[in-house]
């Protein structure tokens, strides 16, 4: 028996970006751990990443290339084919396409994977070199990204192990349990130190029970809360002149707006008292240090990226910003741009050409009313049948039998059931990658710790034999998965350290913006124009669509999934049971609706099926429709999506997943 000990890091869409310890038998992956070495991950993982090995080694794994050979429309039947033929096929296609338009041909992928190599860095040089249309991955962040980007400059916040000083910590938008679970360690070590918890969200999650307090606002009114508080800083005196004065723009246009939002007001629009929000803010203005932790919840509505503006210009009225321990924290991500190559995927071989750009988050949209048509769509590291919204014109768009779909996966997913190709393509413990994080500062590599699984392959060797077969011969297509890891970072990031230890920390300040130094042209924080947008959604908003459609929908994500991921493992599956819609006590009697029943959460766009838990998680006049799972597993075939819609934010062009008004019957 042989036993050895690889290295690696954690791929997923998550802001813990973990360090991986993956012991190996006789070549089988046996275990799969967190370093204690690593100062972010220190020797914990989530449920979900410990059951790697179930996932790598899963009796339905795809090891083999597959040919469609039913209609789109009709019950999913493919065929095993051989690589050879699969990519001729598949070449020949998409340069038929290419010669009359190489717009038509439409590439889709998010964060299945977040490793650089696996991402965009090989596939990036197809598209480039063919002239495809370029994707806008909005689907999750990009509302908050563009609200800290205009505030700050970038997405940049405070260190995560620094919470672990605070005083008080504000968790606003994030069930951090379940969702960010090295940073719930810090928060839990402040607590132990008597700090403050607070918990900012419409559902009272897993994370909210551990909290000193929860704050059950309504579904898109963060921003007015916000603003709420602000105005009891400034009636109470809770400011840092100084720092206002030297470090923020826009300051007397936010005073002015924020004075317009007293508690009563603030608490009518929020659902909650106005004693809540006198308390938040005194709990705010009297505390330091006193650290916010975002999450991407809460900018998943139409006014979500100025909620994300407003809530980070908190610690610069009160200079939280001058402590460690201090300050606001969505995503860690902007810390890393400097590092980063910016011509890895070679926009060079763009050629001048300036190719359309689709919204991921419209893409149903797209699929049925783009103008030229998309002909052609190839999808990976993503599942967007079941994970984009209103997926009702999703499915029809993928339905389509004039589109050529080609998707590379792990498992048959929604969207592989309606590919005319399905290729396999490996998991991480199969393949080299780097990784930066959203949610600390250290770059990692994962080492592949086995041989991929029957002819599964590598993103990055997929798109390299594809380019072959596409006749390009730039010298780019034949760099290996070193020399891409090589070309990833500057010279600041060193291969050899990553390839010994594992990871490397950026040389970050402890308390960065202690004296501002924003990353604003101005070098201050940038406070003009931020406000209060409400939902597309509401009963203020659209009194007519309430009066029919009287509860709002929110779709956090199950405990034990990672968006689309990890749904058809199975001892995870068993954990979460099946598809639930939460609902409060009063919301379910007004309607004769009994615990554990089915029921149809409908509105104009789709309806949706699923199992009734009456539950105190869910406030009055809010359903949760907990995701994201496979539509294949749905009581009727459908998921949360069938009842979003495709309108997007303020900023970002992201999709507003949690603005959506529904109603609930018994099915």
């Amino acid at each position: 028996m042989t036993t050895r000990t690889v290295f690696g890091a954690c791929p997923h869409d998550c802001p813990d970006t973990c360090a991986l310890q993956v012991t190996v038998e006789n070549e089988r992956v046996i275990k799969v751990q967190g370093r204690a070495e690593h100062p972010n991950t220190h020797g914990a993982l989530c449920t979900k990443v410990s059951r790697y090995p179930e996932r790598t080694y899963h009796p339905e794994r795809l090891l083999h290339p597959l040919k469609r050979v039913s209609r789109k429309n009709e019950p999913p039947a493919f065929v095993q084919v051989s690589w050879e033929e699969a990519l001729t096929d598949i070449a020949a296609r998409l340069k038929a396409i290419a010669a009359r338009d190489p717009q038509r041909i439409q590439p889709y992928s998010y964060a299945g994977t977040m490793g650089l190599l696996q991402g965009e860095a090989m596939a990036g040089r197809l598209w480039n070199a063919l002239g495809a249309a370029r994707l806008d991955r909005t689907i999750c962040a990009s509302a908050g990204g563009a609200g800290l980007a205009l505030t700050y400059g970038h997405k940049l916040g405070m260190h995560t192990r620094n919470f672990a000083g605070a005083k008080l910590i504000v968790i606003w938008g994030s069930n951090s349990i379940t969702s960010n679970l090295h940073f719930w360690t810090y928060a839990n070590q402040a607590r132990r130190e008597g700090a403050r918890l607070i918990c900012i969200d419409p559902r009272k999650t897993e994370t909210a029970d551990k909290c000193h307090q929860h704050i059950a606002v309504l579904p898109g009114t963060d921003g007015a809360l916000a603003l709420g508080v602000m105005h009891e800083l400034i009636q109470q005196g809770w400011l840092d002149h100084d720092y206002i004065e030297r470090h923020v723009d826009g300051w007397d246009e936010l005073r002015a707006k924020a004075l317009a939002w007293p508690p009563e007001r603030v608490a009518e629009v929020c659902g909650i008292t106005a004693d809540e929000v006198r308390g938040l803010a005194r709990d705010y203005g009297t505390t330091t240090p006193a650290a916010i932790r975002m999450n991407y919840g809460l900018q998943r509505v139409r006014g979500g990226g100025n909620a994300v503006r407003l809530i980070a210009l908190l610690p610069c009225l009160t200079g939280a910003w001058r402590h460690p321990s201090g300050g606001v924290l969505l995503s860690a991500s902007g810390w890393f741009a400097p590092y980063k190559h910016p011509d890895l995927e070679r926009p060079d071989l763009l050629a001048g050409r300036t190719p359309r750009t689709v919204n991921m988050s419209t893409i149903g949209d797209a699929l049925l009313q783009a103008d030229p048509p998309i002909e052609a769509i190839v999808v990976y590291n993503s599942n967007p049948v079941a994970v984009a919204p209103e997926s009702p014109k999703v499915v029809k768009g993928f339905q389509r039998d004039d589109l050529f779909t080609v998707v590379l996966e792990h498992f048959m997913t929604d969207t592989a059931d309606l590919a005319d190709y399905v290729l396999p393509a490996t998991t991480q413990l199969e393949h080299l990658d780097v990784h930066t994080s959203y949610g600390h500062t250290d770059v990692l590599m994962n080492q592949p710790a086995i041989a991929p699984l029957g002819e599964a392959k590598p993103n990055t060797q997929i798109f390299r034999e594809l380019a072959a077969a596409l006749g390009l011969t730039d010298p780019c297509f034949q760099d290996s998965d070193e020399q891409l890891a090589a070309q990833a970072f500057t010279a600041d990031i060193d291969l050899a350290v990553l390839r010994e230890q594992g990871w490397q920390p950026l040389p970050i300040p402890e308390a960065p913006f202690a004296d501002g130094g924003f990353r604003t042209p101005s070098g201050r924080a940038n406070a003009a124009g931020a406000d209060f947008v409400p939902n597309y959604e509401s009963a203020r908003s659209a009194p007519e669509l309430a009066a029919r459609f009287p509860l709002a929908m929110i779709s956090p994500p199950a405990r034990n999934f990672l968006n689309s991921s990890f749904v058809n493992v199975k001892s995870l599956r068993d954990m979460e049971g099946e598809p639930l819609i939460e609902m409060h006590a009063e919301d379910a009697a007004a309607r004769g609706l009994t615990d554990g029943h089915l029921v149809a959460a409908f509105n104009d766009r789709g309806r949706y099926v699923a199992r009734l838990k009456v539950s105190p998680r869910a406030r009055p006049g809010v359903v949760n429709g907990l995701g994201v799972w496979w539509r294949k597993l749905g009581p009727e075939g459908t998921n949360v999506n069938e009842v979003t819609h495709q309108r997007l934010t303020d900023m970002g062009e992201a999709p507003a997943f949690y603005d959506c008004l529904v109603q609930v019957e018994a099915a």
